[in-house]
């Protein structure tokens, strides 16, 4: 709602109420504690503010009582209100996911405009939170203010990390083939998907520097089996691949050798992992602000994949898809424009791809295009363009034209919407796990919790 009116004060009488109902979000509290500077841990969805195990992620007691002003200030008196007093009681707590109801009524009204309130916060199934007084100065004239240029707020949490660690860390953890994790990246990366339990790593390289690695970075690694291969990256990736065939091993993680090397075992005709299928990478993201998982698929395999091609990067980030709780997700096909151009192959490619789910030559998901970026995400956009469809404005997964769209588009994403990006690569007989040297430690679990997603969901283990 952008318009709002008041209630001025020669209309004001004894007995008028408003009341809004509010779900207590997270990012509320995130909120409040920034803008206020109260970093109590009590308040803080993630920390456990008493030491008893458990994050409490209560509301703030002030926040509350914002709400409060909230109603006098928006809707009785409305605009032009002014506060003078607030008493507050507290009987209750309310809790990040609780809904509350915020009530004011007024009580009397005394000299120079002072209007006097009771006011209250429950539950939404009546228990008590907080009851009080509030004395304002009252609005003298009518006003309506239109208040859709006040800027709104993205609170930079990842939610759907949230979840998807939540999902995988249960299911047992998976063995991994981890392929030269001699530096700190790779080597960190591994260990921290173990001390997560969702992987179970099998380090392949020179043990020598493995362990010189372990110990710059501080870790014990006295418990994972080490295979020990010396010279490049080449030996380590075949006895990688051989660990997947053999069964010992779920998925690869690459360490530090070059992906040409580690996917050339993967490829090989007579000992490798391939299905039939063309190899590609998904980057799973989570953008703040966005209500859904955002893939971007290919960024890093792919350079400028033809239309049979794009046919296994789509139905291979469909699959993906499943394997993280989107049933039906809505695949957008990206080019520059949304209409089909003979000049711009990636129209032709789109619609193409589009007729074929349409015909189930691609299966599990809604495929449209050509889109542009702006009408794929973005629903007002998309009816502005007159484009109508299931997919315009609801993309789930955005499959680009080339690497180098794809590559720009997922780190403008990373580092200027401050998306969260975790990546595999789908295709072959295994999830092989790519991390990057600049991703942090959030990035590289997340990769590794969609890894064993997709393992466990294609086993049937889950």
């Amino acid at each position: 709602m952008t318009l709002h009116s008041n209630v001025p004060w020669d209309d004001l009488q004894a007995g008028m109420s408003a009341e809004i109902t509010h779900l207590c979000r997270a990012e509320d509290f995130y909120v409040f504690a920034n803008s206020s500077g109260n970093m109590n841990p009590m308040h803080l969805p993630r920390e456990d503010g008493d030491g008893d195990g458990t994050p409490e992620a209560v509301a703030p007691s002030m926040w509350l009582g914002a709400l409060i002003s909230g109603v006098l200030g928006n809707t009785l008196p409305g605009p032009g209100t002014l506060y003078q007093r607030q008493s507050l009681t507290f009987t209750g707590r309310a809790h990040a996911g609780d809904t509350v109801v915020v009530r004011v009524r007024l009580i009397d009204k005394g000299a120079d405009r002072l209007a006097r309130f009771e006011t209250q916060v429950e539950l939404a199934d009546g228990t008590p939170v907080a009851h009080g007084e509030a004395e304002v100065t009252a609005p003298a004239i009518k006003v309506t203010v239109d208040l859709r240029d006040v800027p709104g707020l993205t609170v930079q949490t990842h939610p759907h990390f949230d979840r998807l660690l939540h999902e995988a860390e249960p299911i047992p953890p998976m063995p991994t083939a981890v392929v030269m994790p001699q530096d700190a990246a790779s080597l960190g990366g591994a260990i921290l998907g173990w001390r997560h339990t969702l992987l179970t790593p099998i380090l392949i390289g020179e043990r020598a520097r493995i362990l010189a690695t372990a110990d710059e970075i501080g870790e014990d690694i006295s418990d994972l089996e080490i295979i020990d291969v010396a010279g490049h990256g080449a030996e380590a990736a075949r006895l990688a691949v051989d660990l997947v065939r053999s069964g010992r091993a779920k998925a690869l993680m690459k360490g530090k050798l070059h992906t040409d090397d580690l996917l050339r075992a993967v490829l090989s005709k007579t000992d490798g992992l391939r299905t039939g299928r063309r190899l590609s990478h998904v980057f799973v993201m989570d953008v703040p602000g966005v209500d859904h998982l955002l893939m971007v698929s290919d960024a890093a395999i792919n350079i400028a994949p033809d239309l049979m091609d794009k046919v296994d990067i789509v139905q291979n980030a469909i699959n993906l898809a499943h394997s993280l709780g989107q049933d039906m997700p809505k695949v957008g096909i990206l080019s520059a424009v949304e209409t089909v151009n003979p000049n711009m192959p990636s129209t032709l490619d789109a619609a193409i791809l589009s007729k074929m789910a349409d015909r189930g030559q691609i299966t599990g998901g809604m495929v449209d295009g050509p889109l542009a970026m702006d009408n794929a995400i973005d629903l007002e956009a998309a009816r502005t363009k007159g484009i109508s469809s299931a997919v315009a404005g609801h993309a789930d997964i955005l499959i680009v034209p080339n690497l180098e769209a794809g590559n720009m588009l997922a780190k403008e994403l990373t580092f200027v919407a401050h998306a969260l990006a975790g990546g595999v690569v789908l295709g072959a007989a295994c999830p092989i796990i790519l991390t990057s040297r600049a991703d942090d430690e959030k990035a590289r679990l997340l990769s590794c919790a969609i890894a064993v997603l997709h393992q466990a969901k294609t086993r049937g283990t889950v």
